[in-house]
């Protein structure tokens, strides 16, 4: 694709880097900033460079945010000795979604693949363990929230022993989320479901 200037071709160029954009629509989201108001482009800029340089992590679960503990962390409304499991992030914001859980959660980072080199040392399950070990919050459950995938599996079959080991209660969400899906993307009302009707992980 020719385009009119250097600077058009390094934007879309940039732009197109994003998951999910090729070329013409980032073309086409460049000729959009050029037309509107400046500032809108300096919002969206400011608000990239905030992102990236003002994001921390919550110390306790893993979870973006302002903070050192993010929002569920530090609230004191949530149930403490309750912790959901999930994979990543944007499991968390799919489970709020619902309003059916009202504990806390733990972020692993991704699931055991043995096949692609990923073993327990590499996720956040020391972490997790630290929580359970910590008198400030007795954690009396664990629900195993991770996509039915063999990868979540593998994860759920591991997890279920170390914390039965602990004698921490573990449940599993019920299986109305589809057999080999992601759980971001289930809908919200067989998440919420599928929360509330947790069973013992066996």
């Amino acid at each position: 694709m020719e385009y009119p200037s250097k600077l058009i071709e390094n934007a879309v160029l940039e732009i197109s880097r994003l998951p999910g954009i090729g070329k013409k629509t980032a073309f086409r989201l460049v000729m959009h900033l050029l037309r509107t108001e400046e500032s809108a482009s300096v919002s969206l800029s400011d608000a990239i460079i905030k992102l990236r340089t003002e994001t921390r992590y919550c110390n306790k679960c893993g979870m973006v945010s302002e903070d050192t503990l993010c929002k569920y962390c530090s609230s004191a409304k949530r149930d403490h000795s309750l912790i959901c499991l999930v994979e990543d992030i944007p499991d968390v914001i799919a489970i709020e979604n619902t309003a059916q859980f009202q504990g806390v959660y733990h972020i692993l980072g991704g699931l055991i693949s043995p096949v692609n080199g990923i073993g327990p040392d590499d996720l956040r399950i020391k972490e997790l363990f630290d929580r359970i070990d910590s008198k400030t919050n007795a954690v009396k459950e664990v629900i195993l929230a991770l996509s039915p995938t063999m990868e979540g599996d593998t994860t759920s079959f591991y997890l279920n022993k170390k914390l039965s080991e602990k004698g921490i209660e573990v449940s599993t969400i019920a299986r109305g989320v589809p057999l080999g899906g992601e759980l971001e993307y289930a809908d919200e009302l067989t998440l919420g479901r599928s929360i509330v009707t947790r069973t013992k992980y066996d």
